[in-house]
């Protein structure tokens, strides 16, 4: 995982949230306050979901088996899809409890200002690892705005630490407002108010990651980058006259199986065939390092179908 620059991220995203994780709780036990717990329920999600990927990562870089030819690459999409359908929805689901008991049964909250001294604290904390994760997955973004990247991209853990970043700054930014109009307004239904938000911004970004690693897992073709690159590559081969049809799929970030179906010189003889073959392969895997494994069919002049 450290050839796909997520794993920086990642840990940043390991240290603050777990740092973070104790101050909240610190600061639930003494205010008391629903968005604060919610707050610290979201941190051990956050602080659990990047120990999830860092497993997924470890586990991603087994060899190849009988049963599992290509490897384990996909084992990094399982793990993030885990992160989005299990911790995040059991986090908003916990948030959302807790703001509703809070508005049905409210109570004061204590000690205010060491909440929000913990929330601003937590604030200062999430921007450093959201900039972390910014700068690891500024070389990977290109020209595609953030949203598309995200939406985008092939590498599981720096999409999901982006978000979690994004959502933890919300979720800390929702606590503060919350906390801060129940001590203006002596109304302490607002602090359940918060806690709603925050599950609510939990579950949202819940079913974005789900969508995402789902159509991962499922297997998504090469970026357009590369299939231009890939395309370009075989149809360039001495040999080939025709590229009939080209399919792609991710079998890891830094996996993609390469199936093409060409036309070839008619006069070549069977070592020629062999050799334009051996050729295709070879400049494909000059174009695109990651296009492995990589098979060739050849068609007859006739057959042009896919």
């Amino acid at each position: 995982m450290a050839a796909s620059g997520g794993t920086k991220a990642v840990l940043a995203a390991l240290i603050a949230n777990s740092g973070i994780a104790v101050a909240k709780f610190v600061g639930f036990t003494i205010t008391r306050s629903s968005a604060m717990l919610a707050e610290a329920i979201h941190s051990v999600a956050d602080a659990s979901n990047q120990a999830l990927l860092l497993l997924g990562g470890r586990r991603a870089r087994r060899d190849p088996t009988p049963d599992h030819p290509f490897g384990h690459g996909r084992e990094r999409y399982f793990w993030s899809f885990v992160v989005a359908l299990v911790l995040f929805f059991v986090g908003a689901a916990f948030a959302i409890y807790e703001g509703i008991e809070k508005v049905r049964h409210p109570h004061e909250i204590d000690g205010a200002g060491v909440a929000a001294v913990i929330l601003v604290a937590g604030i200062l904390l999430e921007s450093w690892s959201l900039r972390t994760a910014v700068v690891e997955a500024r070389p990977y973004r290109g020209n595609q705005s953030w949203w598309q990247f995200v939406l985008r991209s092939r590498n599981p853990e720096l999409p999901v630490v982006l978000l979690e970043d994004v959502g933890a700054m919300a979720g800390l930014v929702l606590a503060l407002a919350a906390i801060g109009l129940a001590e203006v307004t002596g109304e302490p239904r607002w602090d359940g108010v918060g806690t709603i938000s925050i599950g609510l911004l939990l579950g949202s970004i819940a079913i974005v990651l789900a969508r995402e690693m789902h159509s991962l897992l499922i297997g998504e073709s090469a970026d357009e980058a590369n299939l231009v690159a890939i395309s370009s590559a075989v149809s360039s081969a001495s040999g080939v006259l025709e590229l009939v049809h080209l399919r792609t799929q991710h079998l890891g970030p830094e996996q993609i199986l390469v199936g093409a179906r060409v036309i070839v010189d008619p006069a070549l003889d069977t070592a020629g065939v062999a050799a334009t073959i051996d050729n295709v392969e070879r400049l494909v895997k000059t174009a695109v390092p990651s296009a492995h494994p990589i098979y060739v069919e050849v068609a007859s002049g006739h057959d042009r179908t896919s």
